[in-house]
């Protein structure tokens, strides 16, 4: 759909929020906290981006986002949005929703993470549920949003560190997440190694993988000196493509006219997710949990490869 950006402002050093309506004044599609949006900037260059809202108010889609030292092109191209702009998005998917049977919640955020966790939050606080809110930013100038942590039924659930203070101000995150309980999950947000901190320590603490919940921003490199050639076959017609080593599955089939839908091109946002019905596949994502990894039977051929000689796919 077509929106026009109708605000942007700069919410903390590096960090733009924009605040996205549609061009005729009506209502956008419904949205739930957790949920994210796909964000055509140019031909060609996709990029996700949490909404950060309200989700009650469908007048509006806001957006926060990190200007990113070593961008590939998306950052850049939002922070260069001007108001009254018209760009294309799609409709609200949500791959990070609240559980609706938790009666606890713990809420970690770092950096531009805080998207996200801050609707959940502010969801949280709506319905009247208990949750506690920890924000993890490198310094004051670069926490966003300040203003709407600092509001009623959030401040007193929020706890706001920097990386630049004294030791003793800085998160302790067996603390902050504590010990598990059958009603009590972790929702955390932020870059690679901070959420893998995260959790790591909350399994250390006997936390079960069901409830925790985690969403990427950005993949890790997927690539290897050891990648070696494969196939794949697709299970509607037989055909069977090489897949050589330095070539994606996507790639390799979209040269044979079989495009699968792609978006972060890194294994985070699931867009590209896949059946697998035969063969075992390297899975090389952020996406799926541990368990549905073991599964083994759906993979993100964007960046997945294969650790036997041909998979066969539902395509």
């Amino acid at each position: 759909m077509k929106v026009q950006v109708k605000k942007k402002t700069d919410e903390a050093q590096d960090i733009v929020a924009l605040e996205l309506a549609d061009p005729d004044g009506q209502p956008l599609p419904t949205f739930s906290a957790g949920a994210h949006i796909d964000v055509t900037l140019a031909p060609g260059l996709t990029r996700q981006y949490s909404l950060c809202n309200n989700p009650l108010d469908r007048s509006r889609y806001v957006l926060g986002i990190l200007l990113e030292p070593e961008s590939r092109g998306g950052s850049k191209a939002a922070h260069a949005l001007n108001e009254g702009d018209i760009i294309e998005i799609s409709a609200p998917k949500n791959h990070f929703p609240l559980d609706p049977q938790a009666k606890q919640s713990v809420l970690i955020a770092g950096g531009i993470g805080i998207t996200p966790i801050l609707c959940m939050a502010e969801r949280l606080a709506h319905i009247g549920a208990d949750f506690a809110l920890h924000y993890c930013t490198r310094s004051p100038e670069r926490t966003a949003f300040r203003s709407r942590l600092e509001a009623d039924g959030i401040r007193e659930h929020a706890r706001i560190y920097h990386d630049n203070a004294n030791v003793e101000e800085c998160i302790n995150f067996r603390e902050a997440i504590g010990e598990p309980a059958a009603d009590k999950h972790l929702y955390v947000c932020g870059p690679t190694g901070f959420i893998d901190v995260v959790l790591n320590t909350a399994k250390e603490l006997g936390w079960p993988e069901d409830r925790l919940h985690r969403e990427y921003f950005t993949g890790v490199d997927a690539t290897s000196d050891d990648d070696g050639a494969f196939q794949v076959k697709i299970a509607s017609s037989g055909e069977i493509i090489d897949i050589a080593a330095d070539q994606s599955i996507t790639d390799a089939l979209a040269e044979h006219g079989i495009d699968i839908p792609v978006s972060c091109e890194q294994g985070v946002c699931g867009t590209c997710l896949t059946r697998v019905l035969e063969g075992e596949p390297d899975h090389r994502d952020l996406y799926l949990t541990d368990a549905e990894k073991e599964a083994n039977d759906q993979m993100l051929p964007c960046c997945g490869r294969s650790k036997s000689g041909m998979l066969v796919l539902d395509l």
